[in-house]
């Protein structure tokens, strides 16, 4: 079964527009990535300043080659980068154990 992501990036209210628009910008850029399944940016609604990244990969050898390639060289760049939006990050790691979808009609 697939593998999930999850970077929890701690964002502050005043920069969370930025943080939007950026990877509004970046779309394309993980979609043909060999063994990519799905990907969704989760904006907090109350509570927390956290926004999750949610990526689902075929398996983790894919998610590693993606990081090792197109991440990084998405990452990498020259002194005159904007300033990160978020403040701090993690990544939670699942295997997906069970899973299901609407029936259909």
């Amino acid at each position: 079964m697939s593998i999930v992501k999850i970077n929890v990036l701690n964002v502050p209210a005043e920069q969370r527009e930025v943080l939007e628009k950026r990877f509004a910008s970046r779309a394309g850029a993980v979609e043909n990535s060999d063994g990519f399944e799905w990907f969704e940016l989760l904006r907090p609604v109350e509570g927390t300043d956290d926004y999750l990244v949610y990526t689902r990969w075929r398996d983790e050898a894919s998610f590693q080659a993606w990081m090792e390639g197109p991440m990084k060289a998405a990452h990498q760049g020259g002194g005159d980068r904007p300033k990160p939006a978020a403040s701090g990050s993690s990544v939670w790691s699942f295997e997906v154990v069970q899973q299901a979808a609407p029936k259909s009609a």
